[in-house]
């Protein structure tokens, strides 16, 4: 790996989920400290596979690992952190304010900012505080601050004690007001971040559009703050062994097609190609070979049954016979359809696929004759402009624009939440509403405009807010009743959907996927998010699977394996229902091959 040829001290990596960004902070980490040099792996995610990727058992303080020499590693408890300052925050307040005050407050401190925050604190202990890590030549992070944290961070009014006076239930920023005694080490920690000397941003992506898309947004985002020091590391990139499997082949030119088309602002960048493994990155032999240049991670030369070397055409042994083929998308349909009106809401993270599965759904909906609507967030509308080009009986298509809706919600903001401020204070709102929050909240409001008219008709959406973004926004409209200090209103219409989004038989959700360990993990995590604000998901999609396949390329034929453990997870742990959808040689754009999706049984194309 490129960046390892003269390593900065730290090394901080970077990438939305499922990236492979922990796989390639730890191979990092195990190859430095084969050097000799005395390393340190710290990983701030609250779903850390730190323990299993390197066979350890860790704690919250540096862990010995037995099996490389000199390497320690650590998990940090953000949410642990998180829930220290909330209490912090709100303690004061209990039996002062009414309890539907104090419930707005909490929920306020529920957030992904708030948890962005506090992880910050952990490790800004770590890389602020130079006698922490003393004793160590490298330190190095398999998660790194955005942008919107790393700014709140930078202004001086953010320790003003301007959010005693102005709590608000829609705030993310209240952490900060309990963070004041670390003022010196996170100034010091953003300094450090942004030496180049002494620190590397490294942007782990895939090749895929989306992913180097969002390393784009990253990598400008972070070059505004003076971070400059970045490198591209594209994880996972596929060459065929097999020109005869058309899978292998097709999958090798879609990712040729992405590099190739790779945004001009991050091709620029010093680069790092890993070839895709065959394998998960589990343990420390195969850690030690990503990046290598003479063998592909994870190759078993012998792929045959018999030993004999050669490979035959495979698809997982016993598929179908356990349930997992007869589950395509086209299986919830039905349901989905049953009572001819509501609300679909497809939901998970980045880079999973739910615009795809929310058209899929829309299309098969308009062609079994119901009246559909589908909203879409696509930044580049592709979806939407196939699917509206193709003029489908009984579909319309309709797009959220969030940049426009972000920014009509701040203005709105500004203008009664910040008529009253010092340029201090006005700083410290707008930066507030540059968070994530602010992009979900002012779309779910345009989306509650779109489920209004599931009275009447099928609407599917292609994204939907978090169960926090909901009790947010309930707990907000409870505070407004009790505490004149509201910010601002919340609208009629978004008032009356959150009953709707808690009936099951108004809103079904769609939990989608990918067949690995964190987009799993992560979806999960959103569940429980939804339960708690009594929201249950419906069914759970899990998108791009090779197991349906059949395929002799010897490196997916792995891939098919291992993917079983994490469809196994979805449907004995965290689903009733579960479709399988399967990868496809086509981008599914457009009606036919959005047909497909809801089409497709076990084995086929």
């Amino acid at each position: 790996m490129q960046f390892l040829e003269t390593p900065t001290r730290n090394l901080f990596f970077t990438g939305k989920g499922g990236v492979g960004k922990t796989s390639m902070a730890c191979a990092t980490a195990v190859q430095l400290a084969d050097r000799g040099l005395q390393v340190l792996l710290v990983s701030t995610d609250p779903a850390s596979n730190l323990d299993e990727v390197l066979g350890t058992t860790l704690s919250h303080g540096p862990t010995a690992i037995d099996s490389v020499p000199n390497l320690f590693a650590m998990n940090i408890a953000p949410e642990e952190a998180a829930r220290e300052y909330r209490e912090r925050m709100v303690g004061p307040y209990r039996g002062v304010l009414p309890d539907t005050a104090v419930a707005s407050m909490e929920e306020q401190f529920s957030g992904s900012c708030t948890l962005e925050i506090a992880a910050f604190d952990e490790f800004a202990k770590l890389l602020g505080d130079a006698d922490a890590t003393s004793t160590f030549d490298h330190v190095i992070f398999d998660t790194a601050p955005t942008g919107h944290t790393l700014r709140l961070l930078t202004l001086p009014s953010a320790w003003s004690g301007f959010m005693d006076d102005n709590t608000s239930g829609t705030s993310c920023l209240g952490p900060l007001a309990g963070l004041q005694a670390q003022q010196a080490i996170y100034q010091q920690t953003v300094k450090a971040l942004g030496d180049s000397a002494v620190t590397t941003l490294v942007l782990v992506t895939r090749p895929e559009p989306s992913a180097f898309r969002e390393a784009q947004r990253t990598s400008q985002e972070l070059r505004t703050l003076g971070i400059n020091n970045q490198h591209l590391l594209v994880n996972g990139v596929f060459k065929s062994q097999t020109p005869m499997d058309e899978i292998s082949v097709a999958m090798q030119r879609r990712g040729d097609e992405a590099v190739a088309n790779i945004p001009d602002e991050i091709r620029i960048l010093p680069r790092t190609t890993v070839p895709l493994a065959s394998t998960g990155l589990m343990g420390v032999d195969l850690l030690r070979q990503v990046g290598s240049p003479d063998r592909e991670v994870g190759y078993k030369a012998d792929t045959s049954a018999d030993g004999s070397g050669e490979t035959g055409a495979s698809s997982i042994d016993g598929f179908g016979s356990d349930g997992l083929g007869s589950n395509g998308l086209g299986s919830l349909i039905d349901e989905l359809s049953a009572v001819g009106h509501g609300v679909i809401l497809a939901m998970g993270k980045g880079g999973v696929g739910k615009t795809t599965v929310a058209a899929a759904v829309a299309v098969a909906l308009a062609e079994r004759g119901f009246d559909v609507h589908l909203s879409t967030t696509d930044p580049a509308a592709h979806i939407a402009a196939t699917i509206a080009a193709d003029q489908i009986a009984g579909l319309t298509v309709g797009r959220i624009d969030p940049a426009k809706e972000t920014a009509d919600y701040t203005t709105e903001v500004l203008q009664n939440a910040g008529r009253d401020l010092d340029a201090e204070g006005k700083a410290l709102l707008k930066e507030d509403l540059r968070s994530p929050c602010t992009e979900e909240i002012a779309v779910f409001r345009a989306f509650a405009k779109a489920v209004a008219e599931g009275s009447n008709r099928l609407v599917v959406l292609d994204t939907a807010p978090t169960g926090h973004t909901v009790l947010l926004l309930d707990s907000a409209l409870a505070y407004h009743r009790e505490v004149s200090r509201q910010s601002q209103e919340i609208t009629e219409s978004v008032g009356e959907l959150l009953p709707r989004l808690r009936d099951p038989n108004f809103t079904r959700v769609l939990v989608v996927t990918l067949p690995e360990a964190t987009p799993v993990h992560e979806a999960a995590k959103l569940q429980e998010d939804l339960r708690r604000a009594e929201i249950e998901p419906f069914a759970w999609v899990i998108n791009q699977s090779l197991v349906p396949l059949t395929v002799t390329d010897p490196i997916l034929r792995r891939r098919q394996e291992n993917e079983l453990p994490f469809i196994n997870e979805v449907r004995s742990v965290h689903a009733n229902r579960v479709a399988l959808v399967p990868w496809q040689i086509e981008p599914p754009t457009g009606r036919e091959q959005l047909q497909r999706l809801t089409q497709q049984t076990s084995g086929t194309l």
